[in-house]
């Protein structure tokens, strides 16, 4: 089986030039991470994306996420000592007011909670509680900009699809969408709630990034067609060190339930800004796909960053040498070929 290639678009690929010419490419899916989209947008694009390419479009879910909603920059600064206020509606937050997504999440803080947003760029605990708002202490300085993900020190229940995605998935349906991803799945009842929205024709790729979602993997995979490994938000909940090997016990024991593994996060994330990676990025994709993963998920070097088309490249060429490489393989034709 092919090693598939998924691209993540956004504000530096989702124009008509770059989609064609990683289309041209030979990218096997494009996603639309509807985290970073609005539902207002969504039509459009894939209105868009349908006129420009053949190749299919996966919408990717919110999930089980709390997220800050919008702020006034992109660098708001919390001070360390401050105080926030947390407010239950939505407002645009700034160094003294903060909301988090979904809507109604906040009223399940508790006084003496820590938050964390965007892997712990700033922590807030929670002193007191009112009726419109949560008041809390800033504990570290750090900025933050909009939409960041965040995270609880304890378990707090969040539905597996959020209201958006709900929206955004019967969309996608009406817009001819065949592949869908469910975020933070955690269960195989997370997996039955989806399956009851997109139906059994579908492709489900089921997101591996939480604690349960691993323990849970048993129930998980006889009902998805492939899974995958978010190494970023898997990292907000197991310490970085452990997320390798973590990632190699995954791969193995999907592959001996003969369900396809993607991989994402941070594969070639210097390529944002530079246009080559770094020696630690190519190993760790080789050993990526030495370990059997069948598909590689680029995300922030194709959404945001200043080479995506550079970045996709790089990824075929080591696929190249990945399919050319056997154990047996000698030092002459690895250099020469």
């Amino acid at each position: 089986m092919s090693t598939k290639v998924l691209v993540t678009l956004g504000p530096a690929s989702l124009s008509k030039e770059i989609v064609k010419s990683l289309a041209d490419r030979g990218v096997d899916l494009f996603r639309i991470n509807l985290s970073h989209t609005k539902l207002s947008d969504l039509g459009n694009i894939l209105k868009k994306l349908k006129s420009w390419t053949e190749v299919p479009i996966c919408l990717d879910s919110e999930g089980a996420q709390i997220r800050n909603q919008d702020m006034v920059s992109e660098c708001v600064h919390f001070k360390a000592g401050n105080t926030v206020k947390i407010h239950h509606q939505q407002i645009i937050g700034d160094a003294e007011n903060i909301s988090f997504t979904p809507q109604s999440v906040s009223r399940e803080f508790k006084v003496n909670d820590t938050i964390r947003v965007d892997f712990n760029a700033v922590s807030i605990k929670i002193i007191e509680n009112s009726n419109d708002y949560l008041l809390a202490t800033v504990e570290n300085d750090g900025v933050v900009g909009s939409n960041k993900a965040a995270d609880l020190d304890r378990n707090i229940h969040l539905e597996a699809l959020t209201h958006k995605d709900k929206l955004a998935f019967a969309m996608g349906l009406k817009n001819g969408v065949k592949n869908f991803s469910l975020s933070f799945t955690n269960s195989a009842d997370d997996v039955k709630e989806i399956r009851e929205i997109i139906g059994s024709e579908t492709n489900l790729i089921s997101k591996i990034e939480s604690i349960r979602g691993v323990i849970n993997l048993g129930e998980i995979l006889p009902l998805v067609d492939q899974i995958l490994i978010d190494r970023g938000d898997l990292s907000r909940q197991v310490s970085i060190e452990k997320i390798p090997f973590l990632q190699r016990r995954i791969i193995s024991y999907a592959k001996s339930k003969d369900v396809p593994v993607f991989v994402a996060t941070n594969l070639l994330e210097s390529m944002v800004e530079a246009r080559s990676p770094t020696r630690a990025e190519v190993n760790d994709v080789a050993s990526t796909l030495l370990m059997g993963a069948q598909g590689l998920v680029l995300a922030a070097e194709t959404a945001i960053g200043a080479h995506p088309l550079e970045t996709v490249d790089m990824v075929y060429s080591l696929i190249e040498q990945y399919n050319r490489w056997t154990p047996e393989t000698s030092l002459s034709d690895i250099i020469n070929n």
